[in-house]
């Protein structure tokens, strides 16, 4: 093979290349082409979603809202239940100690 033979076999070669990737492409726009209606429907999609993500923030927003506002009923009711059972555990001692008086003062 001679230096023209070498420089045509590499030209075709390059050229085929060329068509091949061209082709290619074509295939690929072609198959991917995304026309006006579809593209609303795109962002009519895009703004629902975005919608429905704010949604879902405000929502988690409320819960975690809605679970400190319940965390700080339930520690004050713990409390209160505490100061409660402490209340009757001393009104208990204190019948206890007029019944024993009373029982001493009529065995006397």
């Amino acid at each position: 093979m001679n230096r023209t033979e070498f420089i045509v076999a590499t030209a075709i070669v390059l050229f085929l290349a060329f068509l091949f990737g061209w082709f290619a492409h074509w295939l690929i726009h072609r198959f991917t082409r995304i026309n006006q209606s579809e593209m609303g429907e795109v962002d009519k999609l895009a703004q629902q979603l975005h919608e429905a993500e704010e949604a879902r923030e405000q929502a988690i927003t409320w819960f975690q809202d809605r679970e400190a506002a319940h965390a700080n009923q339930l520690a004050q009711t713990e409390a209160e239940l505490r100061a409660a059972m402490e209340g009757l555990r001393e009104a208990r001692a204190e019948a206890e100690e007029l019944r024993a008086y009373i029982e001493r003062m009529n065995a006397s």
